[in-house]
């Protein structure tokens, strides 16, 4: 029995675990956690500010009518000394005295109001506020949805390169169990020193603890999975890719840092921050203090009751159409220091900006160089993996003749085991990598994980 039948043996122990579980693919987990992960779910729901928001940037430069109204208790008294008094029939008086009392008596009164913005630097500002605000709630809402994704791919590909690293040292605890079976077998006919038992057996030991270990990291990757996907972890099996697409890969670095400048969205809200500053040093610069509106206005005011001249009643009808400008002369200080202080903010918000700028370029070119060297690692791993496997055949036919000991047997199985796993892993960094390249130009969207989903699903 060789370490074909091993090899086999082991892959159909994975599919019967496999087969408990409930094979899901990238898009799978990704769909499931846009209606479980509890952090999207906060950011789905700051997203619902964004229409309210402009409908209320529409409706700062649009009529404003107001009604006021009112009723009670009052008095009214009016004492009017020195009048002129003509009239047909009755001549003239001069030095006329009119007095009207009303001490107690029912009141109700009425205004129409209606006003229509013709000037107001500073409504503009607080309407390019709103749509600059609408359009950042926006982006923390596409930057959530990003970071999910991100989130999504990476605990995936744990759980999948978990499920690989125990599928691996399950083959292997296989193999060293025949060797050390074999050892035993051969020592008792006395075809084998002891010393090749002990060192079978301390080999086995030590492969168990490392299984024992992969299975409880592949229970907690399975767990922290489900939390993001809502699935139940018993039910939960990753896919690993089977090949590696290059399509991200063959875009030049240059346009990559390009194209962050413009898509990355912590850049562009950082952009954004700043110019909400500006605007709010817009609303309190001196020529934002003067407005002017179109008025309308029309009002009555009545009283009617007992005074000290009998019963008696007011009324006044009042109404007017014109424009209405206020300049406010002095604030205190208060004008320009709140002016001040956006300004500085504004200076603060572009000195961040400078900063994402700086740090998204250097995370570009570590991931873009990661990702050229990562092609390579990953051509010489699947080489060196092809070598590990014809060292294993060759030695375990040496060991059969004499030519090897236990001790070589077991350190090329060693190193096949090292080598299937770092090459699943390259293969796996090479995905995230470009996962993670997309999201720092804020191109990643369900297209790209797509893409992956199919090099995963090949084969498969």
């Amino acid at each position: 029995m060789g370490i074909r039948a091993v090899t086999i043996s082991a892959c159909l122990l994975m599919g019967f675990h496999a087969s408990s579980a409930q094979a899901i693919d990238l898009m799978e987990a990704w769909q499931g956690a846009i209606g479980n992960d509890r952090g999207y779910a906060v950011a789905e729901a700051g997203h619902g500010v964004v229409a309210p928001r402009q409908k209320q940037a529409a409706a700062l430069w649009r009529p404003n009518v107001v009604l006021n109204a009112g009723a009670g208790y009052g008095r009214d008294n009016t004492d009017t000394r020195g009048a002129y008094f003509a009239g047909p029939g009755f001549g003239q008086s001069e030095d006329i005295a009119f007095s009207t009392s009303v001490n107690s008596g029912t009141t109700h009164n009425w205004a129409l109001t209606a006003t229509q913005p013709l000037y107001d630097p500073k409504r503009r500002a607080e309407q390019q506020q709103l749509l600059m605000s609408a359009d950042q709630s926006d982006l923390e809402w596409n930057a959530a949805r990003q970071s999910l994704m991100q989130s999504v791919a990476e605990r995936y590909f744990d759980l999948a390169v978990a499920q690989e690293s125990l599928r691996v040292l399950q083959q292997q605890k296989q193999a060293v169990e025949r060797l050390a079976t074999e050892m035993r077998d051969r020592f008792q006919l006395g075809a084998t020193p002891i010393t090749d038992t002990h060192e079978s057996e301390a080999r086995l030991a030590s492969v168990q603890a490392q299984v024992l270990y992969a299975e409880m990291e592949v229970e907690t990757r399975k767990n922290i999975l489900a939390d993001t996907t809502g699935l139940s972890p018993e039910q939960l099996f990753a896919l690993l890719p089977q090949r590696v697409s290059e399509e991200l890969m063959q875009t030049p670095l240059e346009q990559w840092i390009s194209e962050a400048e413009s898509g990355n969205f912590d850049i562009r809200m950082k952009a954004i921050a700043g110019d909400l500053a500006r605007q709010e040093a817009r609303k309190f610069t001196l020529e934002s203090s003067v407005k002017l509106d179109a008025i309308a206005q029309a009002g009555r005011d009545y009283i009617s009751g007992s005074g000290d001249f009998g019963s008696a009643s007011n009324a006044q009808t009042s109404g007017m159409v014109g424009v209405q400008v206020s300049v406010p002369l002095f604030t205190g200080g208060y004008r320009s220091a709140r002016e001040e202080e956006a300004l500085r903010l504004a200076d603060k918000a572009d000195a961040e900006m400078a900063l994402a700028r700086q740090q998204v370029a250097q995370s570009i070119r570590a991931t873009w160089l990661n990702l050229k060297a990562g092609s390579g690692r990953v051509q010489a791993l699947t080489q060196a993996l092809e070598a590990s496997r014809l060292r294993l055949d060759a030695t375990t036919l040496g060991h059969q003749v004499g030519d090897r000991t236990t001790l070589d047997v077991i350190n090329a199985e060693n190193d096949v085991a090292s080598a299937e796993l770092a090459l699943t892993q390259a293969k796996v960094n090479q995905v995230l990598n470009q996962i993670r390249l997309a999201a720092l130009a804020g191109k990643l969207d369900e297209s790209v994980l797509t893409v992956f989903n199919r090099d995963m699903l090949a084969g498969n």
